[in-house]
């Protein structure tokens, strides 16, 4: 076995002094070059977006992310003539056909007197109390569990998603004032809630539970079916049209979208339009990078081919001497495919190497911002994508290259 063993590789070390003469260096390091520059910027595009995505995601958890809500705009001419600002079963008809949207959730609200009162225990006893408001959108368009967000009126209590907004304003205006204890977000579902429902000669009050905070819903939203059993149960039974629409969009930085709704004098809530419009050009810009990078790596591809054909080119006498002495052309190959597989192997590392020390110089600015980044699985999932790409089609073309000139020479 030993002997055997030393006779493949002085074999080896035989073919690779024919076959080296004519290798140039100067060639294989402008294409491990040009191969390392193209990688790189791939992998870096990938993980520079993976990164910078969740400065542009809302962190709420409860709601989708690609959602926009619209509302008619309120002009003064509509408010002294008495205009509508609700939504007709034709308008809604016609967002849903847009090529941009994926659904439609109607915002409904009580049909009823409301009053709240929020219990600050601790402090003698104190609460405080106002008239509100509630509304209710469609579940699919809120990620919470069923349990979090179910009503029974057997055993009511009325889960709600309230504006972070609300609970500012209590913190640091009313508490402030009143010298009543901050609540912090962590402990607001244990402070006693309740709400007091009046209408269509019925009366009841109801223990509340708050199961989340919105950024982006400057409203206290209930579940579906609450609202429709408060409603049946102390409000007028008629139904009306929205008012406030939640929308499911492929991309809220769609310029066709934007031209829809300035069309049709709708507005959208909050700045999502604005974050759209730089996650759509943070992703048109990453695209463009991600698309040079490739036509890079393509480039250093056919620079290696090429390089390889006149190589073997140039050993074509040596071939033919191989052949006669009783080699094979996946032996020959092998030498050239060795090389390859070590270059690319070689260009892959470097390429991870260079991404992570260019991630760990811009990521504390994006910390700074408020987030800290994304995995880098996916760049490096990518990269070893890409080399094994190409460093199959390096293979391929070296094997059927030899082969011709094999053929050719016998």
């Amino acid at each position: 076995m030993s002997n055997k063993t030393g006779n493949d590789n002085s074999s080896k070390g035989l073919m690779w002094k024919l076959l080296k003469k004519h290798i140039s260096p100067a060639q294989l390091v402008g294409f491990s070059l040009a191969s390392l520059i193209g990688l790189t910027i791939v992998i870096l595009a990938v993980q520079f977006h993976q990164d910078v995505r969740p400065i542009f995601n809302d962190e709420e958890s409860f709601i989708k992310k690609d959602y926009l809500i619209i509302t008619k705009a309120v002009s003064t001419a509509g408010t002294l003539l008495g205009g509508n600002n609700e939504f007709s079963p034709e308008a809604i008809a016609d967002i849903e056909a847009q090529p941009w949207c994926r659904k439609v959730g109607k915002f409904s609200s009580n049909d009823y007197s409301l009053y709240a009162t929020l219990g600050v225990g601790g402090v003698g006893g104190r609460s405080m109390g106002t008239m509100l408001f509630f509304e209710s959108i469609p579940t699919e368009f809120i990620d919470v569990t069923d349990s979090d967000w179910k009503f029974n009126p057997d055993r009511p209590e009325i889960p709600v998603i309230m504006s972070r907004d609300y609970l500012s304003l209590y913190n640091f205006g009313f508490a402030a004032s009143q010298g009543l204890p901050q609540i912090s977000e962590g402990i607001v579902s244990r402070v006693p809630l309740e709400f007091t429902l009046r209408g269509n000669g019925n009366y009841d009050t109801l223990k509340g539970r708050i199961v989340g905070f919105s950024n982006r819903l400057n409203t206290i939203v209930v579940p579906e079916d609450f609202m429709r059993w408060s409603n049946e149960r102390y409000g007028s039974g008629i139904d009306r049209n929205p008012s406030r629409l939640i929308v499911e969009v492929n991309s809220p930085g769609d310029v066709k979208m934007q031209d829809y709704l300035n069309d049709h004098g709708y507005q959208v809530a909050g700045d999502k339009m604005q974050q759209g419009k730089a996650q759509y050009f943070l992703t048109l810009v990453v695209t463009i990078v991600i698309i040079v990078g490739i036509i890079i790596s393509l480039l250093s591809f056919f620079v290696l081919m090429l390089s390889i054909y006149l190589l073997l080119q140039k050993n074509t006498k040596k071939l033919q001497d191989l052949l006669l002495l009783g080699y094979s052309p996946a032996q020959v190959s092998r030498t050239y495919i060795s090389m390859v597989v070590a270059i690319n192997a070689a260009v892959l590392v470097l390429a991870i190497i260079i991404m992570l020390l260019a991630r760990a110089y811009y990521l504390p600015t994006l910390q700074a911002l408020g987030t800290s980044g994304g995995t880098v699985i996916i760049a490096i999932v990518v990269a070893i994508i890409i080399m094994a790409l190409i460093t199959t089609g390096n293979i391929i073309a070296i094997k059927r290259k030899i082969n011709a000139l094999w053929i050719q020479g016998a």
